[in-house]
């Protein structure tokens, strides 16, 4: 029998490849859209966090959920400093949130609420895939823009307390390996798993029809 952070690794890979290679963010890393779509990505960004980590103080105790609530992994207030940069001191005004993002958000926050398991399953998805694939799209912002290295406009990507980050997902892994539930509720965490990555994509797809890039 596999180990759980494997099966669930392979069962969501699908979904994944299909979130990472979506028009947006391919035009994005590609340097074909302007900071300005960088911004609007990152103001997504902050609901998703905001419902994930408005939970954490809840869960910190749940058998379930409660082993995965790292200080360390906390991303709102850097996503803050990164919007504070890039929209300046009022960007709270002006933060619009998309349909898919507001469905995105409000799962992690119906999950948080009433079933640990999914909402580990959001909670692997974007930090482990922040830790990993993240980092490619930093130095891409930092060569594409001019920000400081690991500085103001991509501070949401430096996980300033994590010093080895091998080790902590390694360690992350064999949490989930360990995870409080049966083979039943398993399945469960990976189908919700699979909708994450659906909701990333969703999210993209809209940004992709707000930056359309002129034919």
């Amino acid at each position: 029998m596999d180990a759980f952070s494997t099966v669930i690794r392979v069962a969501s890979h699908e979904q994944h490849t299909e979130a990472e290679t979506s028009t947006f963010m391919s035009d994005m890393l590609g340097g074909r859209l302007g900071v300005d779509a960088y911004t609007r990505y990152t103001e997504q960004l902050w609901f998703v966090y905001r419902a994930l980590e408005d939970a954490a103080e809840s869960l910190k105790d749940d058998p379930v959920a409660g082993p995965f609530i790292r200080p360390e992994l906390m991303r709102v207030a850097e996503i803050e400093r990164d919007l504070a940069h890039l929209r300046g001191p009022s960007w709270r005004e002006t933060l619009v949130a998309l349909p898919a993002t507001e469905a995105y958000a409000a799962r992690v926050a119906e999950c948080a609420a009433g079933w640990p398991g999914g909402y580990v399953a959001h909670h692997y998805t974007r930090y482990l895939g922040d830790l990993s694939g993240g980092q490619i799209i930093r130095d891409k912002a930092e060569r594409a823009w001019g920000f400081t290295r690991k500085g103001d406009g991509v501070r949401f990507y430096v996980f300033a307390d994590i010093s080895n980050p091998a080790a902590f997902k390694r360690t992350y892994r064999e949490l989930l390996d360990a995870i409080a539930a049966d083979d039943l509720e398993k399945q469960r965490i990976i189908d919700e798993c699979k909708r994450a990555f659906d909701f990333n994509g969703s999210v993209f797809r809209e940004l992709g029809a707000e930056f359309p890039l002129s034919a």
